[in-house]
């Protein structure tokens, strides 16, 4: 069976353009299972202060994330690349259950295994509160339409 996740490293500036999209429509689908099958099955996060190792792990924090996280929208945007490693800043729109919103901004430092897989993400991430008119991630849940501003577009 092939485990690979295309594309594979050592990636170019169109394959790490298309890798970091890949892994924002899987963070936008909120499907933990999902996107837990696009790490090694030992991969090691650290995100924020929390230290999560493995994909069973994996699932169970972005489960408890994204129940608590509502409504979330996320943009990626590629910041550099070398090798097997891509760097990426990113921001997402949410709101808790009191239906306060936020934006959150953050950095991730990823590094892939041979077959594609991410063994390694390092993630700092602030959060920002804001009003609800402030909001710019308005499209229907799911992956960001194609035609929707990227991150620099909005100057964030």
């Amino acid at each position: 069976m092939d485990n690979s996740r295309p594309p594979l490293p050592p990636f170019t500036l169109e394959t790490a353009i298309e890798k970091v999209r890949l892994a924002e429509d899987g963070w936008n689908s909120r499907d933990p299972a999902k996107v837990a099958m696009a790490y090694t099955p030992l991969s090691q996060w650290r995100n924020r202060a929390e230290f999560v190792n493995g994909r069973s792990a994996i699932v169970a924090f972005l489960t408890r994330k994204w129940q608590r996280e509502l409504d979330y929208r996320l943009i990626k945007e590629l910041w550099a690349f070398r090798d097997n490693r891509i760097a990426v800043r990113f921001a997402y729109e949410w709101h808790d259950d009191s239906g306060n919103w936020f934006r959150s901004y953050g950095n991730e430092n990823w590094e892939f295994d041979k077959s594609g897989l991410m063994e390694r993400r390092f993630a700092c991430i602030n959060d920002a509160p804001i009003d609800m008119a402030e909001r710019k991630f308005h499209w229907t849940q799911g992956r960001r339409p194609d035609d929707h501003p990227e991150l620099s577009d909005f100057r964030l």
